[in-house]
């Protein structure tokens, strides 16, 4: 792993207003489907729009581009949940994307501290996400982050409508 100079990375909320964030975004979202990891079709145009408004629209909702060098390297799509055990909120990231370009370099972590940072300011009561079971480079990361499974053991089901 090469690790970066800390000082090329910065931090941006989206701002769905801003072509340049909508055009990244739907960029980076893009790439992330086609990705292995990501395993999905990407958005055509009218689903692009319809994603952005849902996200707009989604008042508990935020992305979070990491940038190297003025560039979109990677984002994050995270939800704000609440706890009715610790009456307290908490923040559900659902997606982290890195482009292929700016990986292996430690921005994947950057990015988890900066969410951890924001839980932290924020006095969420945890951070809770989903990630792949082959996906072992992500599963390195969360780990060496403190994440875990839960005790006792959950199960993430889906039923499709």
């Amino acid at each position: 792993m090469t690790l970066v100079d800390q000082n090329k990375i910065g931090f941006i909320f989206c701002d769905y207003n801003n072509p340049v964030h909508i055009t990244a975004l739907t960029k980076l979202l893009n790439n992330y489907m086609s990705d292995p990891m990501g395993d999905a079709p990407i958005l055509d145009n009218k689903q692009q729009q319809k994603l952005v408004e849902g996200l707009e629209n989604h008042t508990s909702a935020f992305v979070l581009f990491i940038l190297y060098e003025g560039k979109y390297a990677g984002f994050t799509t995270c939800f704000v949940n609440f706890s009715t055990f610790k009456v307290k909120s908490y923040l559900y990231v659902h997606d982290v994307f890195i482009l292929n370009d700016f990986r292996s370099k430690g921005l994947g972590k950057h990015l988890m501290q900066k969410l951890i940072m924001i839980s932290k300011e924020r006095d969420y009561c945890k951070i809770t996400l989903e990630v792949r079971e082959d996906n072992k480079t992500a599963k390195k990361l969360y780990q060496s982050l403190g994440f875990g499974e839960c005790e006792p053991k959950m199960f993430f089901w889906t039923k499709t409508l």
